[in-house]
């Protein structure tokens, strides 16, 4: 059975605490939808695709995964040095290191670079969110 921010979480935390539902949810838009619509040297690129398939991965490294998400396109669009760093700073920050910062994406921008960390640190929150919330339904139902 899913659940979802869209569908679940947000609608819990908000009648658990009013406005913060509101709040989480803008965050985790604003860091979904940022984009200067670049990559490495290119651009007026749609990179919606590319932030979809980061988001979705990390949600996957965590379990949750989406039924009308073609997961093809986290092999297309993820390389594998990329799946690597996403995983161990989602999985393992602890053993996030200059190298393993510098061995994904070696021709992009560091300011895409860090837009890739707030995108699996935000995926990774709303993860931990799902779980929490999904806990709490349970109990109270």
């Amino acid at each position: 059975q899913d659940y979802t921010w869209e569908d679940h979480g947000f609608s819990l935390i908000n009648r658990l605490y009013p406005d913060v539902g509101q709040l989480l949810d803008e965050k985790f838009q604003v860091v979904y939808n940022l984009t200067y619509n670049t990559i490495a040297m290119h651009s007026g690129v749609d990179t919606s695709m590319l932030r979809r398939a980061i988001w979705n991965y990390v949600h996957c490294v965590f379990g949750i995964r989406y039924d009308d998400y073609d997961y093809g396109e986290v092999n297309q669009l993820l390389e594998r040095s990329l799946k690597i760093y996403i995983k161990t700073v989602a999985c393992y920050p602890e053993k996030t290191t200059k190298r393993t910062y510098t061995q994904f994406w070696r021709h992009f921008k560091h300011s895409e670079k860090v837009h890739v960390n707030l995108l699996l640190l935000e995926a990774r929150m709303q993860a931990a969110l799902l779980y929490a919330l999904r806990a709490v339904t349970r109990y109270m139902t």
